[in-house]
């Protein structure tokens, strides 16, 4: 592929996009291990529901609405492993990603698994589908990556009338952000919790993404209508406290809950389902 241009439709990548395509091309390179390693259905094949953690209450709210048989989009489905959860509950699953080193592993563990999943390269702000396209749309860790208008408007455009829209991301409120990023924060704290959080080595943190803000998800919601579910996570897990503490975890969560209307205020993750009105 030509880093300057979509492989597909020749139309010229951002900047943004291109230093996308360079960092991910390394971490497959850095993550090729996984196409030797088992593959976790825990959270499909586990009787246990961890009302504490997000990913595990998005998957809640998947099985509630229900995938066989629908035609199911996974927005930036990186090494595939939502894409292929999907497919394992029988779903009709599309899914792309900008990145083609990713969709090589993501295509390796589909066909060693033995599902059958529609994998394509593109830009969420640039789609190929067809008009009306999909019953339900999951985005996990992706709109903070990508210009939110241009994939919003694709997002809709491919969405069938009343489809489910699932989106689990990374954020902050611009008040909480103004906090992080404050010079005790960003020069002292920060540099001192970040391997504490992340662990050994480098995050998983590209140049140019950066949280959701409430401003953001207004606008990831405006073409949806009232929320089905929303819930919100990690007020000081994943910022002062690792996220592999249950513990932990369960009490942040409670505490989130207790605090309700404070939750878009003090969360560090959204987790909502809405359906896409048109």
């Amino acid at each position: 592929m030509d880093d300057a241009s979509d492989a597909a439709t020749g139309a010229p990548l951002t900047d943004r996009q291109r230093r996308e395509l360079e960092y991910h091309r390394e971490r497959a390179r850095e993550h090729r291990s996984v196409l030797a390693a088992p593959f976790s259905w825990d959270v499909l094949e586990n009787p246990a529901r961890r009302w504490w953690n997000a990913y595990w209450q998005m998957y809640a709210c998947l099985l509630d609405c229900g995938v066989r048989d629908k035609r199911v989009l996974v927005v930036g489905c990186g090494f595939g492993d939502d894409a292929l959860r999907l497919a394992r509950l029988g779903a009709r699953v599309s899914a792309f990603d900008l990145s083609p080193d990713s969709l090589g592993i993501a295509r390796g563990l589909a066909a060693r698994e033995g599902l059958s999943i529609a994998f394509d390269e593109m830009p969420a702000e640039a789609l190929r589908y067809g008009d009306a396209s999909f019953d339900l749309i999951v985005a996990r860790d992706i709109l903070h990556h990508v210009d939110i208008p241009a994939a919003m408007r694709e997002i809709v455009r491919v969405a069938r009338p009343g489809a489910i829209f699932v989106v689990n991301e990374i954020y902050s409120h611009s008040w909480t952000e103004r906090i992080r990023r404050s010079p005790p924060v960003e020069k002292f704290l920060y540099p001192r919790l970040r391997r504490l959080i992340y662990g050994p080595g480098t995050p998983y943190i590209t140049a140019d993404e950066r949280k959701l803000s409430e401003a953001d998800l207004a606008e990831i919601k405006k073409p949806l209508r009232a929320c089905l579910i929303e819930k919100h996570f990690n007020f000081l897990v994943t910022r002062l406290i690792p996220d592999r503490f249950d513990s932990c975890a369960k009490a942040d969560r409670l505490l989130l809950r207790l605090l309700k209307p404070l939750g878009p205020l003090l969360a560090g993750r959204v987790l909502f389902c809405a359906q896409v009105a048109k």
